[in-house]
């Protein structure tokens, strides 16, 4: 499996950051529409681009990526979109880790390597949702495969909104074979589902993880139509939503949920706990969380 991968690894790379620079430029783009209410004379949001690094035990190259955040614009609050290309060797932590995930051959070599784009974004208007989307590539020498998904998070639910999202997704899914669909959505449901509040974190969505059929080429495709289904599923509620008038409690039933939202991805997040134990930039990693928040 080794060498072999150069070719499929640098494609996965290059096609999660051309997935990025989309995402970028839409929101941007969103953020300069004309818009109403108390953020309409603020100036268009802009992302701050920063580069970041993984920190290799032995201080050599060990990969990076770019951190891309926009923090109080019209329409998002906060809103990072990252990419990274990360390798080395995993630490005892994780190897273990990946050994009860399944992944074989990691106490006889533990060198791996991993690409993909994450992206959270908490919204201005408490009627518009925060959203999650990733995809990803993880490779070892005698392993590889795809993860990602996207799913929504409103703090006020519209049904049509949440049809709206998961109708794109199944859209993107179905060519792939008409099982995808419910299959993905049924994984993001228990994937998201918040335990010790006994409660899922938002609506769903779709979502996979240690996906690998033996068909490279088809395995990426899937990823790619993940990665692709998300700004129609998303930008058309945001679109909807941006504008609809707040009250005092719209906005504390949002900082609430966002309380829910960060209690997830500390205590339970795949990602989260990967980022911060192979030693990935703690800022990129925490991008996900909210900027204010509130618990009862």
């Amino acid at each position: 499996m080794g060498e072999a991968f150069e070719i499929e690894k640098q494609t996965a790379s290059d096609w999660f950051r051309s997935l990025r620079d989309e995402i970028v430029a839409a929101f941007e783009g969103l953020e300069d529409t004309q818009c109403t209410g108390p953020f309409a004379d603020r100036p268009a949001g802009r992302f701050e681009v920063t580069e970041t690094k993984r920190s290799a035990p032995d201080g050599g190259d060990a990969g990076g990526g770019l951190m891309s955040v926009m923090r109080g614009g019209r329409v998002f609050e906060k809103v990072g979109v990252n990419v990274s290309t990360v390798y080395g060797e995993l630490g005892e932590t994780a190897q273990k880790a990946m050994a009860a995930r399944g992944v074989p051959g990691m106490e006889k070599d533990p060198r791996f390597w991993a690409s993909g784009i994450s992206l959270v974004a908490h919204m201005q208007n408490p009627h518009t949702p925060a959203v999650h989307m990733n995809t990803r590539m993880f490779w070892t020498p005698h392993a590889w495969w795809f993860g990602g998904g996207s799913d929504l998070n409103p703090c006020i639910e519209y049904d049509e909104d949440t049809a709206h999202f998961h109708g794109v997704q199944k859209q993107f899914l179905d060519p792939h074979g008409e099982d995808h669909y419910p299959k993905l959505k049924a994984w993001a449901d228990e994937y998201f589902f918040v335990p010790h509040r006994g409660r899922a974190r938002g609506v769903g969505g779709i979502f996979m993880d240690d996906y690998c059929t033996g068909d490279w080429a088809a395995d990426f495709a899937l990823t790619q139509d993940i990665g692709r289904a998300f700004l129609p599923a998303f930008l058309p509620v945001t679109e909807k939503r941006r504008d609809t008038p707040w009250t005092e409690a719209d906005k504390d039933a949002q900082l609430v949920h966002r309380g829910l939202y960060a209690e997830y991805n500390l205590v339970y997040d795949r990602g989260t706990k990967f980022g911060l134990a192979t030693g990935h930039d703690t800022n990129a990693v925490l991008m996900s969380l909210p900027p204010m928040a509130k618990w009862v």
